[in-house]
């Protein structure tokens, strides 16, 4: 899968994700400090999966309309990178193939995808 892993999300979640085999465009190694509107745009543009700590992406997609190719919203108490991937793995291993496309919200107790 393609992802674009917001500067928030850090460098070791994108290291993580290439490691498993998926392509990977780290706003924190590539791009660090892209505006959020170039971000979903290039996500878009590029057929990237976003991954994001930022909230304010829910705002774009659901108040602004901004289209996207995927959005996943980690929403976690324990921000640590280690957190992070514990949640992505289950997103993984359990929904991978109902991302494309889809605006998800997880958290370390649940993954909620959201009505289009």
């Amino acid at each position: 899968m393609r992802f674009l892993v917001d500067e928030c999300t850090g460098p070791t979640v994108s290291e993580w994700l290439r490691n498993l085999g998926h392509d990977v465009f780290s706003v924190f190694d590539e791009a660090r400090g892209m505006d959020d509107e170039v971000i979903i745009k290039k996500a878009l543009d590029e057929n990237w999966i976003l991954i994001t700590n930022d909230k304010d992406f829910g705002e774009k997609v659901y108040r602004d309309g901004r289209l996207h190719k995927g959005v996943v919203l980690l929403r976690l108490e324990d921000e640590r990178s280690s957190s992070k991937i514990q949640v992505l793995s289950r997103l993984l291993q359990e929904y991978q193939e109902r991302l494309p496309d889809a605006f998800v919200v997880a958290t370390e107790r649940q993954i909620r995808f959201a009505r289009k």
